[in-house]
């Protein structure tokens, strides 16, 4: 049953001290959000001199009409009565709706309205209304996809500071409060049509359900409790895992390549979820792929070396431009000009190695720049007779993907190569016996991480 006190023991449950943070509701004006922002208005009479504040945003996606004016109507005059911040976005002609996926459209729009209020109001918490007939529909669409344990487990009470205290609540119970406490509401008739995969098994599907047991809501939501203790155990096992398998993490992540292999096919598919790569068909060539091979998600590029899988959020990536200008000229005044490349580039993680190369500056050709690879470099390294190509010098030295990524090219103006940064300086351009004026580009100790 739905009361004042059930509520403010769900919202404990979910928020240590809920009278001492912000909030954003989510309000729509159907009865589970108006019931909301009323019993948020009620916690906030009851509660004194704490930071407890709550402030109201609504949509008005412009779908349904007068309907949706009156629906916007019903929330502003509530917060009005009640000395509520109210927000509004108004869908308007260069808000383009798609002509498919209006739901997932509208859902992206109105997220990024609460995130932009979250930060301008400094709101900890966003609200919304989700309730117990929520979970059940969301149990059975995500059953029809082959979801998985996380996906049966719903939709959680607490995520991401999104707070959803109603789920434990039936739809009945927010009715019945509604009722009892004379809350004023608005219903959604496009609920009734049957055109979206969810209001057709709200409207034909849970009924049936119910039918069969009198307790099959509250049955339910004992089991979706017993799932999200499951799913909670299990991730917790798969985290386990994976830290025994992590060889390295720190600006990127390392995994055991060979270890994950011997492992189920549902742990590496649970632990490669995690960075995007959830298909499970693609998994398999993940494992079988050659050396240096990529693979791509959203947030992630995998890299598999060897025996290991390299994760590299790129996010994390700084954006850096294709060249960087170390030295325009060379003063002809001075006889010699010490570069630290410390002071233009990142270490190149894994490459524990100082150096130091000396240049005849009588040999080069100014602007000095740094660039990555490109095809057909070449150059004629030290300790080797002849030239290579800079392709097959890192093939030689069996570099990884990772590190020829973030190798750096030293270059002169004519796009000679002076040195592959930090392995091997092109001897045509050394310092002799003979030089007079020197340029030294070097890397110092102090500066190695690894």
């Amino acid at each position: 049953m739905l009361e004042k006190s059930s509520f403010i023991n769900q919202l404990k449950n979910l928020v240590h001290d809920p009278e001492n943070h912000t909030y954003l509701l989510a309000v729509s004006g159907g009865v589970d959000s108006m019931v909301l922002a009323s019993l948020f208005r009620d916690l906030g009479h009851e509660i004194k001199d704490s930071k407890f504040q709550f402030q109201v945003a609504h949509i008005n996606y412009k779908l349904r009409g007068q309907d949706s004016d009156l629906d916007q109507k019903t929330v502003k005059d509530f917060c009005e009565k009640n000395h509520i911040k109210f927000h509004l976005y108004e869908v308007s002609e260069k808000d383009q709706k798609p002509e498919n996926s209006i739901q997932l459209w509208a859902r992206e729009l109105r997220y990024a309205f609460f995130k932009e209020i979250q930060e301008k109001e400094k709101l900890e918490f966003l609200v919304t209304a989700h309730h117990l007939n929520d979970q059940l529909e969301t149990f059975i669409i995500n059953l029809s996809k082959a979801a998985g344990i996380k996906g049966l487990s719903g939709i959680p009470s607490n995520d991401n500071y999104i707070l959803r205290p109603l789920l434990n609540f039936s739809k009945k119970n927010i009715y019945q409060f509604a009722e009892k406490n004379t809350i004023e509401f608005r219903e959604d008739l496009s609920n009734k049509k049957n055109d979206y995969l969810r209001n057709k098994i709200r409207n034909e599907i849970v009924p049936m359900l119910m039918e069969t047991n009198d307790h099959f809501l509250e049955n339910f939501r004992k089991s979706s409790l017993y799932l999200n203790q499951t799913k909670d155990f299990v991730q917790k096992q798969i985290q386990e895992i994976e830290n025994r398998l992590t060889v390295f993490n720190k600006d990127y992540k390392i995994l055991s390549k060979e270890k994950l292999d011997q492992e189920s096919d549902f742990v590496k598919f649970e632990i490669l979820k995690k960075y995007g790569f959830n298909q499970e068909e693609e998994i398999p060539k993940i494992f079988t792929a050659e050396n240096n091979s990529s693979f791509f998600s959203k947030e992630y590029q995998l890299i598999v070396n060897r025996d290991e899988l390299i994760f590299i959020d790129k996010s994390n990536e700084k954006e850096t431009g294709e060249e960087i200008v170390l030295i325009d000229h060379f003063d002809f005044s001075e006889n010699q000009i010490n570069i630290n490349l410390v002071d233009y580039i990142e270490n190149i993680d894994g490459i524990n190695k100082e150096f130091e190369w000396d240049f005849d500056a009588d040999k080069l050709h100014f602007p000095l720049r740094l660039r990555k690879q490109k095809e057909g470099d070449e150059l004629y390294p030290t300790g080797f007779s002849g030239k290579k190509k800079v392709s097959k010098f890192f093939r030689d030295e069996k570099l990884s993907a990772l590190i020829k990524e973030k190798t750096w090219l030293l270059c002169d103006s004519r796009n000679h190569i002076l040195g592959v940064i930090p392995f091997r300086q092109d001897r045509r351009y050394q310092a002799g016996r003979t030089t007079q004026k020197k340029i030294t580009v070097k890397w110092t100790e102090k500066q190695l991480t690894r």
